[in-house]
């Protein structure tokens, strides 16, 4: 009897032992990484398709406001700063990085308004196809890159979840030693709407 017990016990025990090491959480945590890495990308692509416009507005705006020279020269440079900053997933962790990013995005958003603030000037230019096409390309472009953030967010929080969370927090510990992730925020001063002035 004793031994029919202790065979059924290390039998439970292996069961047991067997089921913990499927819910390990370690494809999961896998998982949950390759849909922040995913989600990042659509971020940046979303960030390319606006510089990819940007170029078009200019020269449109170009065409009819030559003389507001230093608002192009803003925009052009904001442009080339952006370009200039590459954030891969690896640097998803850091938050000095992702704080450098979105500040050179602000700069852009910035860059944008004073853009778009100029064409109220000139009712030609409003009254362009050209530029009202250019102007809707850019805000759906600017909802995308909404969307995009928010999406990048919950991937975050998903994948910070599920490394921090038992059982998964001890698969992470000793097998993957993945580091939290950085969501997308705001910049400091981001609540306060830009003054822009002639």
């Amino acid at each position: 009897m004793k031994k029919m017990f202790s065979k059924l016990l290390i039998g439970m025990l292996g069961v047991g032992l067997a089921l913990s090491l499927t819910s390990c959480g370690y494809n999961q945590i896998q998982r949950n990484d390759e849909s922040v890495t995913q989600a990042w990308a659509d971020v940046e692509t979303t960030y390319q398709r606006r510089l990819d416009l940007i170029p078009n507005l200019v020269e449109t705006v170009k065409a009819y406001a030559s003389h507001e020279r230093e608002t192009l020269e803003n925009i052009t440079q904001a442009r080339a700063n952006v370009g200039k900053i590459n954030i891969s997933s690896q640097d998803l962790n850091d938050p000095a990085a992702m704080e450098r990013f979105a500040a050179a995005q602000q700069q852009m958003s910035g860059a944008l308004s004073r853009l778009l603030a100029v064409a109220e000037n000139y009712p030609d230019l409003k009254a362009s196809q050209n530029f009202r096409d250019l102007q809707h390309q850019l805000e759906g472009t600017e909802n995308r890159i909404t969307v995009a953030r928010q999406r990048f967010n919950a991937a975050v929080q998903q994948f910070n979840s599920s490394i921090r969370t038992f059982p998964n927090n001890l698969t992470n510990k000793f097998l993957l030693k993945l580091e939290r992730k950085e969501p997308f925020s705001a910049t400091a001063g981001a609540e306060t709407a830009p003054k822009v002035t002639f």
